[in-house]
């Protein structure tokens, strides 16, 4: 078993946020000052989502704030795009303060809006860095040849929901986009693809956890895997693990808001080459378990299959 669910999960529930939500689930996680930060999403009883934050000082206890950390924008151009809710937040750290991407609802499609802040105490929207429709956007740790670099999933009949990989010069303008994963037919992951965590620098390459989506007779089922990317060049992916590393099974993760589903927004490595991994059980409560980082390597490098 590559990933160890903590005993104590779920760790993170509606009843334990000091207002009023429907959910929790689908949170980014960032080790800051000592403490893990979690920017979760929480459905409102509009069904409307905001963002939610808690803090914790060992990574399964956690603590939420009485405020939501962030709302739908009332400034243009967020406003606009943000009318139906934001969700799913990724974050990551580069050049001394954190980057947060999040998903943005509204009448014209999902777009994904970049925030940044330094302490997550004060919060400062930057842009909406892409078109409709996009989902699952994450930013790598560090540039490449003094780019930004993210992977993506944009909607799409003719390279339906797979990854691909863009650059930026100063976050806002993003190009050089390559498709560099697709779903794999009739596999666990056959339906749709897309990032999950930030990617983890390894001595052997990028890991990427991503959630993969397999249609069934009683609705489709939300499981995660991992795949190895270039470390000088992260649009090469170098394996992917040709089975799940983690599957609906516990009742919070088979019965909730929806059915059948473990989905990641974020990892934290520690120090001794073990991983913390946060997932949402059925879009409804907030979940972590934990990993060797070697062993998913070497779940991608041993059990492997093409990447496109």
């Amino acid at each position: 078993m590559l990933i160890k669910r903590y005993p104590g999960n779920p760790i993170l529930q509606k009843d334990d946020v000091p207002y009023p939500v429907a959910t929790v689930h689908n949170a980014g996680m960032v080790k800051h000052d000592n403490k893990y930060i979690m920017i979760f999403r929480s459905h409102k009883f509009n069904g409307r989502s905001i963002l939610g934050k808690a803090v914790s000082y060992d990574g399964f206890n956690f603590v939420v704030d009485k405020h939501p950390f962030m709302i739908p924008s009332k400034e243009q151009p967020f406003k606009k795009y943000e009318a139906y809710g934001i969700e799913d937040p990724r974050i990551v750290k580069i050049d001394g303060e954190y980057l947060i991407t999040y998903s943005a609802y509204s009448q014209y499609g999902v777009r994904i809006g970049l925030a940044k802040t330094k302490d997550f105490d004060h919060i400062q929207r930057v842009a909406l860095i892409t078109e409709a429709d996009y989902r699952n956007v994450v930013i790598f740790p560090e540039k490449f040849n003094n780019l930004y670099a993210r992977l993506d999933r944009p909607h799409s009949e003719i390279s339906p929901w797979s990854i691909w990989i863009s650059y930026s010069p100063d976050l806002i303008h993003w190009g050089q986009s390559q498709l560099i994963m697709r779903p794999m037919q009739y596999h666990w992951d056959e339906m749709k693809i897309g990032p999950g965590a930030s990617p983890i620098k390894t001595s052997r390459g990028w890991l990427n956890i991503y959630h993969g989506v397999f249609p069934t007779m009683d609705g489709c089922v939300y499981r995660l895997g991992v795949a190895l990317h270039k470390l000088e060049d992260p649009s090469v992916v170098i394996a992917v693990g040709d089975e799940w590393i983690l599957q609906p099974e516990e009742e919070y993760e088979i019965t909730g808001y929806v059915h059948n589903v473990v989905f990641t927004c974020g990892a934290i490595p520690e120090p001794d080459g073990t991983l913390k991994l946060y997932w949402g059980g059925a879009d409804k409560v907030m979940c972590v378990g934990t990993a060797v980082i070697d062993e998913l390597v070497d779940h991608c490098l041993s059990n492997l299959r093409q990447a496109l």
